[in-house]
């Protein structure tokens, strides 16, 4: 019998997704690093990903990497998030290139490099709007002139993130200042740049539109891979599967019960104010899954049922039409929001079918 809660992964669906995308990136110039977080580096999604093409694996935990090394997982491995200072002498260790911001962080991974008689790669992220992380476009000559001059270390590129903390979308404008200031640099500091990390899956629609890509010569996937859709406003991706994962939790509980709440209400569990309005009876059913372990608001069921509300363990929903009994299994598709908390969630079995 299959556990419950768990996501069921469809691996073929998965590479279809990843493969597709390469090819038509390739075609333009842009490699892709596969990114690895959303599924805590699972090594099955991994060679999935290397199997379709990446041209290497990028996680923002170096505990993912760590994993996926431990699971003979062979590919080159990037860092994503700027490493913790605490945590340089396991990135040297376990991640062949790291993206920066802070040049005493880089200074340390310099120190540990030396220590450990190896080549330490960094790929320094540039502030283009979004307001994550990113050096200052004013400060990158004085850090690249720094990085350069460290031992053990190499300068791999330059890169930035949009769209994730402030919705900046990446653009004609943001991406050709991207490609200026890495002119820029080579010829300030004589210094050659090789990797041109233009962003994310928020990056396809400009870099599939056959705009100039100017030096960008890769993105970093992971979303448009696992969901089948752009990440600027959720549309579908053509010829990418949509449904590749999904999430199924099973019925605990199964009445018919009034649609409005009896009593003084007052917050919720979580601080909502409760619900007051009166449907009459309704057929409402409680799934083993709740906010612990999913984005209730990144679901979407099938035809007839509806999400009503949720506390740490609970997912409440109606089914129009007929009662679902004790046992059954009720399948959602999910947004990024939920995918990652599901994820991370130790009590959401993963079932990865081929």
């Amino acid at each position: 019998m299959n556990c419950t809660p768990r996501l069921e992964i469809d691996l073929d669906k998965i590479y279809h997704n990843a493969y597709t995308l390469v090819q038509r990136l390739n075609r333009r110039g842009i490699s892709v690093t596969g990114v690895t977080k959303a599924t805590l580096g699972s090594p099955d999604f991994a060679n999935a990903l290397l199997r379709a093409g990446v041209s290497s694996l990028g996680d923002s935990r170096i505990e993912n990497i760590e994993s996926m090394l431990h699971a003979n997982v062979t590919s080159e491995m990037t860092l994503i998030r700027s490493p913790m200072i605490t945590h340089a002498a396991r990135v040297v260790k376990f991640a062949d290139v790291s993206f920066n911001t802070e040049i005493e962080v880089i200074r340390q991974l310099s120190v540990e490099a030396q220590k450990a008689d190896c080549i330490h790669r960094v790929l320094l992220m540039v502030e283009l709007g979004d307001l994550r992380e990113g050096i200052m476009p004013d400060d990158l000559i004085d850090i690249v002139s720094e990085t350069c001059c460290l031992p053990n270390i190499v300068l791999e590129g330059i890169g930035t993130n949009l769209a994730c903390r402030s919705g900046v979308s990446p653009d004609v404008s943001n991406m050709a200042t991207l490609t200026e200031l890495v002119n820029f640099i080579e010829t300030t500091t004589s210094e050659s740049i090789n990797v041109v990390s233009g962003g994310n899956s928020a990056n396809l629609t400009w870099a599939l539109s056959g705009a100039d890509t100017g030096r960008i010569n890769n993105l970093r996937l992971g979303e448009a891979i696992l969901l089948g859709r752009e990440t600027l406003y959720r549309k579908p991706i053509a010829n990418l599967h949509t449904d590749a994962i999904t999430l199924i939790a099973e019925v605990i509980e199964s009445k018919s019960k009034p649609s409005k709440p009896s009593g003084e209400i007052a917050q919720t569990a979580f601080g909502a104010k409760g619900a007051t309005t009166d449907r009459g009876r309704v057929l409402q059913t409680i799934l083993a899954i709740g906010i612990q372990d999913i984005d209730p608001e990144g679901l979407q069921g099938d035809k007839g049922i509806k999400i009503c509300g949720a506390s740490s363990d609970h997912l409440i929903i109606e089914s129009t039409g007929r009662k679902l009994p004790i046992g059954a299994e009720v399948a959602f598709q999910l947004n990024y929001s939920a995918l990652l908390r599901a994820m991370t969630s130790p009590f959401v079995g993963n079932m990865y079918k081929y």
